[in-house]
């Protein structure tokens, strides 16, 4: 391997700016940034004449499915499709079979990522009503945090009592992740859709899992915060109407913050004819208007950062019927490229992209060293060209699944290089070799 690479004349996306310039990478890191940088005889160079160079995006919500569900994914098939999609670094959640509810369960997921992930990782603690011990023990140097299923989950990962709740919310010493629906809404609207005398399809699902059910949790979530001075990050907004719970600003300057999801940006309601479970995922596709709010709420930075909620389930899960099929969808690979059509589509600046999906999510959890192309930050980074399509067809697909909501769809940009800690591991056709340049990300808390 060249001890160095010199990447050229690469139109360089950070910090608001658009910048035309040469960026060296050695010994995993970002050794230099220049407007021109000469070649020494150690430099591997690439060319990138009118393309963008971005850092690598750090997705703060994904589920890789392992341990106990890896006939729908693993550490190791999911991250090698994040590679492609541009995805240097991710966090990955808890609702695995067993469920990652102790730090023991926890350090064996870091073991395997470190034998297997393409990508650098961390994974969340699951809460529960009655493990607040083990949420104690996060280290916030270590862990990216505590993920808080308030409402609408399965197994032993809902927690719903008041007490368990204020506890963990006083007491959690890491950043607190929430995904915020009301049970005891959904299942009034459920069963007001029964008594009618049918049975719900996913037409559904937007009514069943509404606006009011996504509020009633999230408000619950932020008066909680505001009671504690908690750290709480709410995941996946839906609705225009939850966004008068978060303030506008820098995301730095904040201790509630908000997140929105790539497919809640691209699909809505109408397109639930189309695409029918391939698009059920919580909390659901809403509409257009809500959808459009969410644009919004980005460019007033009321929602601080984008992820991809990747949530692959297999095919023959997806064509049972409504009320048995699973909730979530496979994204990481075009999760990205579908922002850069939001770009093409001006709906979106490049330069917004890379702050909500690498800037602030690194600024959020403090990932230390990542997240903004800086001399000394580790190289991970992404080589994207904005003229050269990206066609999706079954025969592209990495994710374990092996299908896409985005089935047919021609992406406007591609791909074209991916480095993780200074190692390329996508070349714009195929991922590289092993994983063997990821890493824990660490927490400058």
């Amino acid at each position: 391997m060249a001890a160095s690479i010199l990447i050229k004349n690469a139109n360089i996306v950070n910090e608001g700016r658009v910048v035309e310039g040469d960026l060296r990478i050695c010994d995993q890191r970002i050794s230099r940034i220049d407007k021109t940088i000469s070649a020494s005889q150690q430099d591997r160079i690439i060319d990138a004449h009118g393309l963008y160079l971005l850092p690598g995006m750090i997705d703060d919500q994904v589920h890789f499915r392992e341990p106990g569900l890896t006939h729908k994914g693993s550490i190791a098939s999911e991250s090698r499709a994040a590679i492609a999609g541009g995805i240097t670094s991710y966090m990955e959640m808890p609702n695995v079979n067993p469920a990652t509810t102790s730090i023991e369960a926890l350090e064996k997921k870091y073991e395997i990522a470190a034998n297997h992930s393409f990508a650098n990782y961390s994974f969340y603690l699951g809460a529960t009503e009655n493990n607040l011990d083990q949420i104690k023990l996060l280290n916030p140097k270590l862990h990216c945090g505590v993920k808080v299923f308030m409402g609408a989950s399965t197994g032993d990962l809902l927690v719903e009592h008041p007490q368990a709740l204020d506890e963990i919310f006083r007491e959690s010493p890491a950043l607190i992740v929430t995904h915020c629906e009301s049970t005891p809404v959904i299942n009034r609207n459920f069963e007001r859709i029964r008594a009618q005398g049918r049975e719900p399809t996913i037409h559904d699902h937007p009514i069943i899992r509404d606006v009011e059910a996504c509020y009633v949790s999230s408000s619950y979530a932020v008066d909680l915060a505001k009671k504690y001075r908690s750290q709480l990050h709410v995941l996946h907004i839906t609705t225009e109407k939850e966004l008068r719970l978060f303030e506008a600003g820098a995301v730095e300057n904040k201790h509630i913050t908000a997140e929105a999801c790539v497919h809640h940006l691209w699909f809505s309601d109408q397109d639930y004819p189309r695409l029918g479970n391939l698009i059920k995922c919580n909390p659901a596709i809403k509409s257009a208007k809500d959808r459009d709010a969410l644009i919004q709420a980005l460019h007033n930075k009321q929602i601080d950062i984008i992820a991809t909620d990747h949530a692959p389930h297999t095919w023959e899960e997806k064509q049972t019927n409504y009320t048995h099929a699973p909730a979530g969808l496979p994204l990481v690979e075009y999760g990205l490229l579908s922002l850069l059509d939001h770009v093409k589509d001006q709906r979106l600046t490049l330069e917004q992209i890379v702050e909500k999906t690498s800037h602030n999510p690194a600024l959020r959890y403090a990932v230390k060293e990542r997240g903004f192309i800086r001399e000394g930050y580790y190289a991970d980074l992404v080589l994207v060209d904005t003229c050269r399509p990206t066609p999706v067809s079954d025969e592209t697909i990495l994710s374990h699944c092996a299908w896409t909501p985005f089935q047919g769809h021609q992406f406007s940009a591609s791909i074209q290089a991916t480095w993780v800690n200074g190692m390329q591991v996508f070349n714009g056709q195929e991922p590289l070799a092993q994983p063997v340049s990821a890493m824990r990300l660490e927490f400058s808390h």
